[in-house]
């Protein structure tokens, strides 16, 4: 099957499964998506019929309410449960970052902010994904890369996903990279794009919030299920929802 889910409007939609576990398990295709922003979808009646062809019965949308005010949201769908579930709570503007800036060092430290200050956020969306549902999950932010990063990064290394596939993972969205930088300059033409690292993902990135991870709790298990206070259950439940049958 095909990591990749092509629409006209989004740019970085995927699917998470087909990724081995360290037991050698897999990960269940069509349970779970990344995407860049699903309001996108209002803009293209095709995009939107293959979105609900999906079967998707779950969004978390990881944007602050600002954003969803400014951009929209999932176009309403009969079925569709909706949450929003803002992990990010310190914001920055990444396109008006200084050329210098090394997005491996400096990314992973507003991923390291995320993770502390979005506790209650990151423990709701793991749980959102963990219930057994009807259909698939997607979860997202705005360029479907760095806040949906953070999640994916959280539910593969809880399912036994080896490191190195979760920091491949992370790093596919350099194949949208150029359109994202397209949608921003479309979204603001009076505007200068000055941060080079806009739109693109270095694992360096991930690998370092991964070790800080490690660092500073033990592995990135043990962040889920001692600091966000989910326990081990947490990670049961989502290796029984999200892995195939042996």
């Amino acid at each position: 099957m095909g990591r990749h889910v092509a629409f006209t409007r989004l740019h970085n939609f995927r699917d998470l499964g087909g990724y081995r576990t360290a037991d050698g398990r897999t990960v269940r295709w069509s349970a779970l998506y990344r995407s860049d922003s699903l309001d996108k979808l209002a803009g293209s009646a095709q995009d939107l019929a293959r979105f609900r062809a999906l079967g998707v019965r779950t969004v978390v949308d990881l944007r602050y309410p600002w954003e969803i005010e400014r951009a929209g949201r999932v176009p309403e769908t009969p079925g569709l449960a909706y949450h929003n579930l803002s992990i990010e709570h310190r914001p920055y503007d990444q396109a008006a970052l200084a050329p210098s800036v090394d997005p491996g060092r400096y990314l992973a430290d507003r991923f390291a902010e995320v993770a502390e200050d979005g506790v209650a956020e990151i423990a709701a969306a793991l749980r959102l994904i963990a219930e057994p549902a009807d259909g698939p999950l997607v979860f997202h932010c705005a360029s479907g890369k760095d806040r949906t990063g953070i999640i994916a990064a959280l539910v593969l290394t809880a399912l036994g996903v080896p490191e190195d596939t979760v920091v491949a993972d992370f790093a596919l969205t350099a194949l949208a990279t150029d359109r994202l930088v397209a949608d921003w300059h479309a979204r603001y033409p009076d505007k200068t794009l000055v941060w080079p690292g806009y739109g693109r993902a270095p694992g360096a990135v991930m690998r370092n919030f991964l070790a800080d991870l490690t660092t500073a709790y033990g592995s990135p298990r043990a962040y889920v299920t001692d600091r966000l206070g989910l326990g081990p259950g947490i990670v049961d439940a989502l290796r029984g929802t999200l892995l195939a049958a042996v």
